[in-house]
């Protein structure tokens, strides 16, 4: 039995969604003392192996084809799923990305093994393993049991740190052989996924500025893209700014939108409701600027300050610039 770590790329690197769940392969790996091995599934993947050398790992498998040059889900699905067969990995886990929702249902159809989504946490007691995930909303947190045998898991982004991946000596890397013809690639792979054209992948972001019901009115949202463009953030926002079509739905997070792990939150004007919340609290430092001095946020941020974030936030984007 064994635990395999599925690794994406993201711009020629390891997507941090990865490393995140590098960071709980390991977790759980040490838990149930199961070896903890690296899959890469691509044409040329020596770049992305290199990048793991540094890593505590048992192998680093890598599953190479032309077909998987780019990504289509008919080639990622039976690429993996042969390397499940041929491995027999008692746990398959991966990053909860877009690429992962597309392809793992496919991996879990053609195998017969569940596929365990968008977890946060889990539990491991006598050697069994208890999944931990929200529901309804994140009003409700379910705890997931498997039912024995092979299963394939994916963690929710900040369920696990990637600053907590253990390093260690270089591991072997091993060549797994797959089997792909062309006729079986039905789906001409496009542009990596964006909910909108123009739209950014917050979950990658590591410094994010994000706006709620308390900059006022659309005429103010300068106010905050202006303090994103002065620290170099991305704009995001809760869920009554997108709802009054302030921005566009691309920009929001929460349990209705994106789940973000920046190294910087700056939250202008955001109370802090719980469907907020779920989407950034693995935030590494959360500032918030709001005049409501009750803001439930406020319990959650590093840094607070209670006043107008309009007369706040222009004179720090000055001095920021300065």
């Amino acid at each position: 039995m064994s635990i395999l770590v599925v690794i994406e790329q993201s711009n020629g690197g390891v997507h941090r969604m990865s490393r995140e769940a590098l960071a709980a392969g390991q977790a759980l790996g040490r838990d149930l003392d199961l070896p903890v091995s690296a899959l890469l599934l691509g044409d040329d993947t020596s770049c992305l192996s290199h990048s793991l050398e540094s890593i505590q790992l048992d192998e680093i498998l890598q599953a190479e084809h032309p077909l998987l040059r780019n990504y289509s889900s008919d080639g990622f699905s039976q690429a993996l799923a042969q390397v499940i067969e041929s491995e027999s990995p008692q746990y398959v886990i991966a990053g909860h990305t877009y690429m992962v929702r597309d392809f793992f249902p496919r991996v879990s159809a053609k195998l017969n093994v569940p596929f365990l989504a968008d977890n946060i946490a889990y539990r491991a007691d006598g050697g069994s393993l208890t999944l931990i995930k929200q529901i309804f909303a994140a009003k409700l947190v379910a705890d997931v049991v498997p039912a024995g045998g092979r299963c394939i898991i994916s963690f929710q982004s900040a369920a696990f740190q990637e600053e907590d991946v253990v390093s260690g000596p270089g591991a072997t890397v091993r060549e797994v052989a797959i089997s792909l013809e062309e006729s079986a690639i039905r789906a001409d792979s496009e542009e990596p996924f964006q909910e909108a054209a123009g739209a950014v992948d917050l979950s990658s972001a590591e410094v994010i500025v994000s706006v709620g019901r308390g900059i006022g009115k659309e005429e103010n949202l300068p106010v905050a893209k202006e303090l994103a463009e002065a620290i170099g953030a991305e704009l995001a926002s809760s869920r009554p700014v997108v709802d009054a079509g302030w921005l566009e739905a691309y920009h929001q997070i929460g349990s209705s939108g994106q789940t973000v792990a920046p190294k910087l939150y700056f939250a202008l004007g955001i109370s802090g409701a719980i469907q907020h919340v779920v989407g950034m609290k693995g935030s590494k430092n959360i500032i918030l600027i709001n005049k409501d001095s009750e803001a439930p946020l406020f319990e959650l941020a590093d840094y607070g300050v209670v006043g107008d974030l309009l007369e706040i936030v222009p004179k720090l984007t000055d001095a920021l610039r300065a």
